[in-house]
């Protein structure tokens, strides 16, 4: 499997901790990520937004969009990784801040799950990703809060192993929080869902 990682870097919250590039690795700056990446002395690829939250910068490849829209510069940024040819994305400084573009972004996880994708939205303390009629299984050594939500209607057929609070073929639904506030303890623990989308958030280590 193709583990080529798209980094792209929001204008939220500035993060201590920033991505990690590799080998075949991506790097897209969304807008204001642009100063957070030269903050953190990481380079950006790529830049893209409507550049609302700081000047035009001096970069050799940068895609400008209207600052009338219909998808975020997020969103933006996203859709140039996928057409590059990747399926993998670490988002960073994308929650935190406006809640209404933190929200977004969750959507935006969502949306790769529904793609056959996989997204990781990054702050200081926690990691949220989306799985759709499929199984995730928590990083080793992972302790702490974790909270699983239905996201867009019922996800049926839910089963929460390893956690302090297990589930069995249980139903979750948007409008009721069952999920929230699980633990983690160390142990091997995985996450499954037969039919829907769950939206996971845990610790970050």
């Amino acid at each position: 499997m193709d583990q080529r990682i798209c980094h792209i870097v929001g204008a939220g919250p500035l993060c201590k901790r920033g991505p990690e590039p590799g080998p075949g690795d991506l790097v897209i700056a969304a807008d204001g990520g642009y100063m957070h990446l030269e903050r953190w002395g990481i380079s950006a690829d790529l830049v893209v937004g409507d550049f609302d939250s700081m000047p035009l910068p001096e970069h050799p490849a940068i895609v400008r969009l209207p600052k009338e829209k219909d998808e975020t510069d997020m969103a933006a940024a996203i859709r140039l990784g996928r057409e590059k040819g990747y399926g993998l994305f670490h988002i960073y400084c994308g929650m935190g801040g406006m809640l209404d573009h933190t929200l977004a972004n969750l959507q935006l996880l969502a949306g790769m799950a529904y793609a056959g994708e996989q997204g990781f939205a990054f702050d200081d303390q926690i990691i949220a990703t989306a799985i759709k009629d499929g199984c995730f299984k928590l990083p080793k050594g992972i302790c702490g809060r974790v909270s699983v939500f239905a996201f867009g209607g019922t996800a049926s057929g839910v089963f929460l192993r390893g956690l302090k609070y297990p589930l069995v073929d249980a139903n979750l639904f948007t409008g009721f929080p069952l999920g929230v506030s699980n633990e983690a303890d160390g142990r091997e623990a995985s996450i499954q869902v037969r039919e829907g989308t769950l939206l996971i958030i845990y610790p970050r280590t």
